[in-house]
């Protein structure tokens, strides 16, 4: 699991560096860089850090389902009383 939180890491560092160099940099290239790190944001380190946060859950847990409703309501019971 360290070598996906490593590799997310590296990858957010090198893609906000190119958004910084494509705004501050004056060259021809400056929107492609600004638009490659953009692209490495959105397709590689947003899913990566979601499966790595995500990877141990139970979704069922997070899902409105009858029991969880039941659960919530009978908390918010128990709180007010």
């Amino acid at each position: 699991m360290k070598f996906i939180k490593a590799i997310t890491g590296i990858t957010l560092i090198a893609s906000i560096i190119s958004i910084a160099c494509g705004f501050f940099l004056d060259v021809d290239y400056s929107q492609k860089l600004i638009g490659f790190g953009v692209l490495a944001l959105f397709f590689i380190v947003f899913p990566l850090f979601s499966y790595y946060r995500w990877k141990d859950k139970n979704v069922k847990d997070y899902m409105l389902t009858k029991e969880n409703l039941d659960k919530m309501r009978k908390n918010q019971e128990n709180k007010t009383n």
